[in-house]
């Protein structure tokens, strides 16, 4: 008898906290992968790729949870993100803007100097991806998949989105700092100096490439977060109609 009426306590305890906040973050790790279908079919749904030419590999739609990665799966989600047909787009418009504002003057102009730009954002590009999405999380046993919160305004949308900068779950289901990115981003940074010329080799221009990772990894997860209803607006809904 005492054991009932103290889980009934418990389950009358869960049921007060759930009238506030969700007691979990969409990214808890479960033992098995489960879904809950939304009340409407346009919430979170995410795609593999935005518009076809961005990949949206790390992206998992709202209210689904999953067990663990493993560390294959950071691997291939890294190669995913680095390789795949629609990773060129990306390092391609960097390229052009770092062109026409001649960051790098060592590279020079024309298509020649474009092409030296281009192989060199790609490659920035693939050891960040490597760094934060398959080696760091390795060694720290990170979830480096972006869960798709899906629901509630835009502030508490985009303030969940750009914290997974700094805050995300490991593999056992807690919240930690998310070394795998900040760190991670710092090293794909370092390796960088690299292959540049030894003039673009300073303090100053690691430190930006460092802060321009970051920066591009929190839009990203912003534009995760928002792409399921970008997406529904501009094309389901036309459907529908």
């Amino acid at each position: 008898m005492r054991t009932d009426t103290t889980q009934a306590v418990l389950n009358s305890s869960s049921s007060l906290g759930d009238t506030t906040e969700p007691a979990e973050y969409p990214d808890a790790p479960q033992p098995a992968q489960t879904t809950v279908a939304p009340a409407d079919p346009s919430e979170g749904q995410q795609t593999k790729r935005i518009l076809g030419i961005f990949p949206n590999f790390r992206a998992v739609s709202a209210n689904v949870h999953l067990p663990p990665q493993t560390v294959k799966d950071k691997f291939v989600t890294a190669s995913q993100d680095s390789f795949d047909y629609s990773s060129i787009f990306l390092p391609a418009a960097l390229a052009g803007i770092s062109q026409a504002q001649n960051s790098t003057p060592e590279f020079r102009q024309g298509a020649a100097g474009y092409g030296r730009y281009f192989w060199h954002t790609f490659v920035d590009q693939t050891s960040e991806n490597y760094m934060v999405e398959f080696i760091f999380p390795t060694i720290t046993h990170e979830d480096t998949r972006y869960y798709t919160l899906g629901s509630g305004g835009f502030l508490k949308r985009a303030g969940y989105s750009l914290s997974r900068v700094v805050i995300t779950r490991n593999d056992a289901g807690h919240d930690t700092f998310n070394i795998s990115e900040v760190v991670g981003a710092g090293a794909g940074a370092g390796v960088s100096n690299l292959y540049y010329p030894s003039k673009e080799r300073t303090f100053s221009n690691t430190g930006s490439k460092w802060a321009t990772n970051v920066g591009v990894d929190a839009a990203t997860f912003l534009f995760h977060e928002f792409w399921p209803d970008i997406n529904y607006a501009l094309f389901h809904a036309r459907k529908a109609n």
